[in-house]
């Protein structure tokens, strides 16, 4: 990776920032972005400490993208303000700043002494998964909440939109539920990430995805066993009763999985779609994949939960039919909800799922189309439990410490809830130099260990730049 420093990004006066290099003939075919909710830079460590006992062992570490990106809302609060002027900002001297701080962070679980000043501005004014995802998906900075809806109260076009306008396939999955925020934000619109009921109907309903997959089934609670008699609210992730009803009788234009067996048929190509071409797959379960089962340990797995490695593939299965290409996001949802939770052999075994489906999808790649045709992109939309060190109290931003594959590393948790960090921002194949080519110099980030190369940050919304410039659309 040569970074190429020449064309910067400009924060203009609106929601978005200017695309320096935004190109509209991309020959791109198809797109691949993957998101491991919430996932600081120790949990990207930690988890490949544990699987490998050492760092640069993951499919994305091979990349010729390896920068960060910068993650920060237009503004924290929680409806429109009618502005397009920022009310958040970032910047990566005080991020990095390591003058003591008697400042005290009141979690959900605990009290956070900041320590540094550094620490205290990650732990401020940072984003949603929401404000995220549309940042992401539309390339537009807005309020936490919004689900690609404007600071302005309008909605926005996404690019799962452009995708489809573009005869592309779009495919969307999560490992929780299907209308949570980052899977949303890649399918529908609305002023509230809250309102999953309207966002399932409006998805369902517009028809625009070929594949969406995830969690939030009715008839199962968050250990795959079957629930006789869900409430009202069991249903709103999935749209309400009577959606719900309709989607089982076949009366959308998508068709319904729900069990392992069928995930791996699709995944396999053998699953008979009853003359449908689109998939809606609900897994039996309320809540995630797996994080939300009993106990805190790793391990003893639902037996009855697909992958999030077979989702994909069953994913790809079903949008490579697509002779024009397609957009896929595929979220590891849950990594999030292990760090809120400050879990950390949950989170390391909830990224290790994302690590194993980006490899999968790298295998996809190379076996079946080509980094000519395809560009993938991985990364996550904030940090969160600012993980960091044992020593990471008295050292800012100390590294995780490995114990050797197969032991739980060394960390401390400074945090319950999303940051301001950087994070780290992977792409390879046709169009991946377009995020390179956007990004700022910080030297700060050295203190990751990373070479000089990948001590650059772009910001969220180049994603969606890079995604639409490699595909040759754009959205007004």
């Amino acid at each position: 990776m040569r970074p190429i420093t020449a064309l910067l990004i400009g924060l203009m006066a609106t929601t978005a920032f200017a695309p320096a290099a935004f190109a509209q003939d991309g020959d791109t075919k198809n797109v691949i972005l993957l998101i491991t909710d919430g996932a600081s830079m120790g949990t990207w460590d930690a988890a490949s400490y544990y699987e490998f006992g050492g760092l640069g062992h993951q499919p994305y570490d091979a990349f010729d993208v390896k920068i960060f990106a910068s993650t920060h809302p237009l503004t924290t609060s929680g409806s429109a303000t009618m502005t397009e002027e920022p009310e958040v900002g970032f910047d990566p001297a005080e991020l990095w700043s390591t003058a003591s701080s008697d400042a005290i962070y009141d979690g959900n679980l605990g009290k956070y002494p900041a320590y540094f000043a550094g620490y205290d501005y990650a732990r401020t004014s940072y984003t949603d998964s929401a404000a995220a995802g549309t940042a992401l998906s539309t390339g537009h900075k807005t309020y936490n909440g919004a689900m690609n809806w404007s600071n302005m109260d309008t909605q926005l076009t996404n690019i799962g939109e452009l995708a489809v306008e573009s005869g592309r396939a779009l495919g969307v999955l999560s490992s929780v539920q299907w209308t949570h925020a980052t899977p949303a934000a890649f399918l529908g619109h609305n002023r509230s990430r809250n309102n999953y009921a309207e966002l399932a109907n409006e998805i369902i309903g517009s028809g625009i995805a070929t594949v969406i997959m995830g969690a939030g089934h009715p008839y199962y609670d968050t250990n795959g066993e079957p629930v006789e008699n869900p409430t009202e609210r069991s249903f709103r992730y999935v749209g309400g009763l009577d959606t719900w009803t309709s989607l089982v009788k076949g009366e959308t234009a998508y068709k319904l999985i729900e069990t392992r067996a069928d995930f791996e048929a699709l995944a396999a190509g053998e699953l008979d779609l009853d003359g449908k071409t689109k998939v809606l797959g609900t897994v039996q379960n309320g809540a995630t994949l797996q994080f939300n089962r009993d106990g805190v340990a790793a391990g003893d797995l639902l037996d009855n939960q697909p992958s999030l490695v077979t989702m994909t593939k069953g994913a790809l299965e079903l949008l490579s039919q697509d002779e024009d290409g397609f957009f896929l996001m595929v979220e590891g949802g849950a990594v999030d909800w292990a760090a809120h939770a400050n879990n950390l052999p949950r989170i390391i075994e909830e990224q290790m799922d994302f690590n194993h489906t980006v490899a999968a999808v790298v295998d996809w790649v190379e076996t079946n189309s080509s980094w000519d045709d395809t560009l993938v992109m991985v990364t996550t939309d904030h940090g969160n439990g600012l993980l960091v060190g044992p020593d990471g109290h008295d050292n800012a931003y100390s590294p995780v410490v490995s114990q050797g594959a197969g032991a739980l590393p060394l960390v401390s948790w400074n945090s319950d809830t999303h940051t301001r960090e950087l994070i780290p921002l992977f792409a390879h194949g046709n169009g991946a130099e377009y995020l390179s080519a956007n990004a700022k110099a910080d030297a700060g980030l050295a203190i990751y260990n990373v070479p000089e190369a990948s001590q650059y940050y772009a910001d969220n919304t180049d994603v969606f730049f890079a995604a639409a410039a490699a595909m040759g659309v754009s959205a007004e």
